[in-house]
């Protein structure tokens, strides 16, 4: 017997083959029980409650499809494995409820519906709980950042643009600006959140169905916000996948930036920042070493939830306006991993910005080099004394120029040295007090308060507006947990009058 003869047998002659069911049926089922197994239940126990209150079925066999329902949902699920004789899991579980109701009453259950619109139903639920814990992870480190750049509204630090030293800011000023991101990554998931959070159910194969079934009673067992209409979009659309996946992917890109940031900060050279000592490491030979492995990981992490929803888009491009549910089985674990690692970042930063430690005097001496307030003597020369902005850039170009290729700072001009060179250009003559205000980081803040700018009485205004308004959100997002933890209870907990027929 040839290795293609050995092949075949050990294939066997019916669905499904060897191969089939290891390489593929096999890490299906394991990815439906790991993720799917509770929502399905759920649906289960939604419709036969549907069917019983339209009179599809009769409450007493509702009642005992219940009593099946939620005694086999008590299933150890990481006791479960596959089985060839069970294509996937719902048909396992479908033949376990009817070892214990009766296979009649079991096929019943059925009614009415089809696989398609239950798994699609199936990924909407868990994508939503996905989401809302993401939300959630998303407004703690919302609540810090606040925090921090209330903390450090009058601490300066130089501004960057190109990588080079731009212009002196404040620590606030720039933290805020990261929760501004953030608020629109918000934005973004929740956006995501009520395009997921629409019913399939009711959709059945592609058409509906003939059944006098009810859509919206499932809708609001469900827990979902509003019917997805269109039967045909409940099971060829695949856009909820899309935007979540974006959604999700765009904020671990903007969040990777910063983390970039952070790691230049607690370097020995900025030494900006310094990561408390529960999340850094030593190294195993060199002592001295801080490792910010927490930051590292978050980088790390930020990237590949980044990568598992790009796997996950990149899966749905190509696939015919249909039925997809047998590739969502293969793409789903991707979106959750993205999630479980987007939700991983957002907690170990939440631990970094809650502890760190800031070195104030380091970073304002350095918002002092490199002649980063220079633009204000430009200014000063233009608002005091009529000088055209262009020229007046030029004298602070050549001052600029002057001062790197000595080797200098700004502080180390003296006054009437800077007067010498502005009078090659224009009769003018500062003071000492006016050439200490120029080179003065606080005092290129303050004097730009307009709004959103880093003076800190305007950042301090941006804190205190951004912190009622977080309030608000957070309190929206508990009382929609809230909401959804009570409705998923009482579909737990449903049971029919004793008086129904």
């Amino acid at each position: 017997m040839n290795k293609m003869d050995d092949f075949l047998k050990s294939e066997g002659i019916s669905f499904p083959g060897k191969t089939y069911a290891v390489e593929l049926l096999m890490p299906v089922f394991n990815d439906q029980r790991d993720y799917l197994f509770e929502v399905m239940f759920d649906i289960h126990r939604a419709h036969v409650i549907m069917l019983a209150e339209q009179n599809i079925i009769s409450k007493e066999e509702a009642r005992t499809m219940l009593g099946g329902i939620n005694k086999i949902a008590k299933t150890e699920k990481q006791s479960l494995s596959y089985q060839p004789e069970y294509e996937d899991l719902f048909f396992m579980m479908e033949a376990k409820i009817g070892e214990e109701i009766g296979d009649e009453l079991a096929g019943k259950i059925h009614i009415g519906r089809s696989r398609n619109d239950m798994g699609i139903a199936m990924y909407r639920l868990v994508l939503r709980k996905h989401l809302l814990e993401l939300l959630e992870n998303s407004y703690l480190l919302s609540e810090i950042l606040l925090t921090q750049a209330e903390r450090h509204s009058e601490t300066y630090m130089t501004g960057y643009t190109h990588t080079q030293p731009a212009q002196p800011t404040t620590l606030g000023h720039y933290l805020l600006a990261i929760y501004d991101v953030l608020q629109r990554d918000i934005k973004r998931l929740w956006a995501s959140y009520y395009t997921v959070n629409q019913s399939p159910m009711g959709a059945a194969a592609l058409t509906t169905t003939g059944f006098p079934i009810s859509r919206e009673r499932m809708c609001g067992l469900l827990g979902f916000d509003r019917l997805l209409e269109n039967s045909y979009d409940c099971i060829g659309g695949a856009d909820y996948l899309l935007e979540t996946s974006t959604a999700v992917m765009t904020c671990m890109v903007n969040t990777g930036r910063w983390i970039q940031d952070f790691l230049r900060y607690v370097t020995r050279e900025f030494g900006y920042f310094k990561v408390a000592d529960p999340y850094v490491q030593i190294s195993s030979i060199m002592p001295q070493k801080r490792n910010p492995v927490s930051i590292e990981h978050s980088r790390s992490l930020a990237s590949s939830a980044y990568g598992e929803a790009l796997a996950a888009i990149s899966m749905i491009h190509n696939t015919p306006f249909g039925d997809i549910v047998d590739t969502e089985d293969d793409l789903q674990p991707h979106i959750y991993r993205a999630f479980d690692n987007a939700n991983r970042v957002m907690k170990l930063m939440y631990a970094v910005l809650a502890t760190l430690q800031v070195d104030k005097e380091k970073m304002k001496g350095m918002a002092k080099k490199s002649s980063i307030t220079i633009t204000e003597l430009a200014d000063t020369l233009a608002r005091d004394y009529s000088i055209s902005f262009r020229r007046a850039h030029t004298i602070a170009s050549k001052i600029s120029k002057q001062t790197i290729y000595e080797g200098k700072e700004l502080y180390d001009w003296d006054v009437q040295d800077i007067n010498s060179v502005i009078n090659e250009f224009v009769e003018v003559k500062l003071s000492d007090e006016e050439w200490k205000k120029i080179i003065s980081p606080e005092y290129f803040v303050s004097i730009r308060g307009h709004r959103g700018g880093p003076n800190p009485k305007e950042v301090e205004r941006m804190i205190r507006e951004r912190k009622e308004l977080l309030g608000h959100a957070i309190e929206e997002h508990a009382n929609l947990v809230t909401a959804l933890s009570r409705c998923r209870k009482e579909l737990l907990e449903f049971t029919f009058k004793a008086d129904s027929k």
